[in-house]
């Protein structure tokens, strides 16, 4: 036991307590638990977009699988900043213009269905807690490797605080929490990365042990180009990361936090490539393990027994924890927002739930309880591999609906649905053949465990041809509500 790094994710954790504890008290309302009150500036926001978005799997997951896969690996990383660029040029001011507090309640203000809000809340619902089980399965897994404790206790640790955080601060505490975050991964990935090549030059530079298919740009062209759709389209669909952009003042504002967050995630992936490639040097037996230890690992291995080591590992083992934490207080934060604001509480406990703060905090809970039991009961996930399915459903259902919903005034509810329900459905049943499903035999296998080539394309056109067949129900209002989402905030009366 590195008794530096238990100390250091004690400081992490109570660190983010207090700054919660702090949100907390700025909290006047239900609008300071969904959206901040809508006053976050640009630069802060962007700070907590990076913050929550830097995950297990960018933490954690990048730097395995370059180490285990090579080069064709680099894709991860490269789609997970492009997709900001995607999100900058189609969604992020059109989003913040339409007064949406949640992707359901956008829905319903665009396309006026309350069936397609609720199939689009049953979709948020399964990206958040799908997205949440890797954050969980990583926190058990780094406790596990800091403390020598049980994996069980790590999940349960970040599970309670970060549900606490929600519970009573909701996107207020969590935009202040999430931004500190932002800057301690950053820290914590980027300084024992010099150290680690100082080292590496001054063992001579020896060569990076490799063959072909390690160094090859692309693997399967099928599996390269879903992954590709994946992480570049399914930015824009994912809830957590859109519940965001509700917090800036304006459109303008929201175009501006983008712009920022495409810096900020792109300087953070310059370094797990760098522990993926020395991990060849240093620690190739994790290659055929679990490869996603690599990062915590890896400060030990090159450097060997003494203070450094310790040092830099107990970094390393704050940043992954900040990874875990800042990510799914950004989770939780839009999945109780939904289960608020979208799903209808039975009887006896709407009647407990006095009031929407009430009501939200139940639902924090919940929506922190939920994935805290799956992630109790499964063991083994590879987290960038989940990461990246919860990517191809987002891309498969929530990415054409917005694109098309923000840009062609002819979508039509029964066409959404059916282009969600198309894509994203397939993609669903693909991710859980993946996770829990013997392989499948020769190319579905590519199919299933990247399924993105297909579904989004599927649920583009089966979206736009629903609609076209039902062009008589484009909602009557949808001049004014385009004009809404694309008019500059000054231009309006």
């Amino acid at each position: 036991m590195n008794a530096y790094a238990l100390f250091a994710v004690t400081t992490v954790t109570v660190v983010t307590v207090v700054i919660g504890a702090w949100g907390v008290r700025l909290v006047r309302g239900t609008s300071d638990l969904l959206v901040a009150s809508r006053m976050v500036s640009p630069t802060q926001n962007a700070a907590a977009i990076g913050g929550e978005y830097l995950s297990a799997a960018s933490f954690l997951g990048v730097a395995g699988l370059i180490l285990a896969y090579g080069a064709r690996m680099l894709w991860y990383p490269v789609g997970f900043a492009a997709g900001y660029l995607a999100l900058l040029l189609f969604v992020a001011a059109p989003l913040r213009r339409s007064g949406a507090f949640t992707l359901p309640d956008f829905c319903e203000a665009r396309l006026g269905s309350p069936r397609l809000r609720a199939l689009a809340t049953a979709f948020v619902l399964f990206i958040g807690w799908f997205y949440l089980l890797p954050q969980l399965q990583g926190a058990g897994l780094t406790f596990g490797i800091v403390t020598g404790g049980p994996h069980w206790l790590g999940v349960v640790l970040v599970g309670a605080v970060v549900t606490g955080n929600v519970a009573f601060g909701g996107m207020r505490s969590a935009t202040y929490v999430q931004a500190f975050q932002y800057w301690l991964k950053l820290t914590a990935i980027a300084v024992p990365a010099f150290f680690l090549l100082a080292r590496w030059r001054s063992d001579g530079s020896p060569p990076v042990p490799h063959d072909a298919a390690w160094a090859a740009p692309t693997g399967g062209l099928v599996g390269t180009y879903s992954l590709i759709l994946a992480t570049f389209l399914g930015t824009m669909g994912l809830p957590h990361v859109l519940a965001r952009f509700y917090t800036n003042p304006d459109g303008a504002s929201a175009r501006r936090t983008t712009a920022i967050v495409l810096g900020l995630v792109g300087v953070f992936y310059l370094f797990p490539a760098v522990y993926g490639v020395l991990g060849r040097v240093y620690t190739p037996q994790l290659a055929d393990g679990r490869n996603d230890t690599v990062v915590l690992l890896l400060p030990g291995a090159a450097l060997g027994p003494g203070l450094a080591a310790d040092c830099l590992g107990a970094l390393v083992a704050a940043g992954a924890f900040a990874a875990f934490l800042s990510t799914s207080n950004g989770l939780l934060t839009s999945v109780a927002g939904v289960l608020a604001n979208d799903v209808r509480l039975p009887g006896w406990l709407a009647r407990r739930a006095a009031g929407p703060l009430t009501a939200f905090r139940l639902a924090a809970l919940a929506a922190g309880t939920v994935p805290t039991l799956l992630a109790l009961a499964v063991h083994g996930l590879n987290v960038s591999q989940v990461v990246g399915l919860a990517f191809a459903v987002a891309a498969s259902s929530f990415c054409p609906l917005l694109v098309l919903g923000i840009w062609w005034r002819g979508l039509t509810a029964a066409g959404a649905a059916a282009g969600i329900l198309a894509g994203g459905g397939s993609a669903v049943v693909a991710v859980l053949w993946t996770v829990f499903a013997p392989p499948a035999p020769g190319l579905a296998a590519d199919l299933l465990a990247q399924p993105a080539a297909w579904t989004v394309p599927l649920s583009f056109a089966v979206m736009t041809a629903v609609s076209a067949a039902t062009r008589r129900r484009v909602p009557a209002g949808v001049g004014a509500m385009l004009l809404r989402l694309h008019a500059p905030e000054t231009l309006r009366l």
